[in-house]
């Protein structure tokens, strides 16, 4: 699950070292929602997830209203296009790798670069992602809450489902209800750690101890490249392989 994977990367104390990186990209999100749908949330769907996401982030107001105003052309800004990379990972796992550039040449080839020098390969479109499901994700601290109240609560928002393992709780909601329910849980005084749109992988597969940590670190190469956005895969995170893959 997604809290799993954010587990590892703070075992590995990535998440302080990566603020700036994080803001960067959620920079570029905010300038392409805006630039495609106008600068008003209300009116901008893309524009109100990734706001949630920022938020989530605590991002400093100014760079958000700056990366809006670039995007609404109101100041000058580079100009990025979205392009979603499929392939192959470690012993044939599903990979999607979403990413914001100027430059799809250089993306394209260091996207491959990193691919392929953990033992994977670029797929063609639809090889992998017919195996994944586009869907809401809000996650919640644990903390002052009980899984029958979250679940009540989550139920009561218009949530499809709670995943209750793992250090916090995953809320999955439909595509299109991620906004709605994040703001109704707001409402009943549950602020979301994070809300964001994914891809949820249909079947799972599951990866050894060395398959999981070669995995561990191509996803760590992608998440540092500055054009990836986002990456989901179809990993099946047992806690004997997360601990034989962490240890030294």
């Amino acid at each position: 699950g997604h809290s799993k994977w954010s587990t590892i990367k703070r075992k590995k104390g990535a998440i302080d070292a990566k603020r700036g990186k994080i803001f960067s990209k959620l920079a570029k999100e905010i300038t392409v929602a805006a630039r495609l749908g106008g600068g008003e949330a209300d009116m901008n769907p893309r524009l109100r997830t990734v706001l949630l996401a920022a938020k989530a982030e605590n991002m400093p107001k100014d760079n958000i209203v700056r990366a809006i105003k670039k995007g609404t052309g109101e100041i000058e800004g580079v100009t990025y296009e979205s392009q979603r990379y499929e392939a192959y990972g470690p012993a044939g796992a599903g990979l999607i790798i979403d990413t914001l550039t100027d430059n799809k040449n250089r993306t394209i080839a260091n996207v491959r670069h990193i691919v392929t020098k953990y033992g994977g390969s670029l797929a063609e479109t639809n090889a992998v992602s017919w195996n994944f499901e586009q869907k809401g994700l809000i996650i919640v601290s644990k903390d002052g809450l009980d899984d029958d109240a979250i679940f009540e609560k989550a139920t009561e928002a218009g949530a499809d489902d709670v995943d209750m393992e793992g250090d916090d709780y995953e809320i999955t909601t439909g595509f299109a209800d991620l906004h709605a329910v994040s703001q109704a849980l707001e409402g009943m005084g549950i602020t979301p750690k994070e809300a964001k749109l994914t891809m949820v992988p249909k079947t799972t597969v599951e990866l050894d101890a060395k398959a999981l940590k070669t995995m561990l670190t191509l996803m760590d190469m992608l998440d540092d490249d500055e054009d990836v956005q986002e990456v989901f895969n179809n990993v099946e995170l047992t806690d004997e392989a997360m601990e034989a893959a962490m240890a030294d």
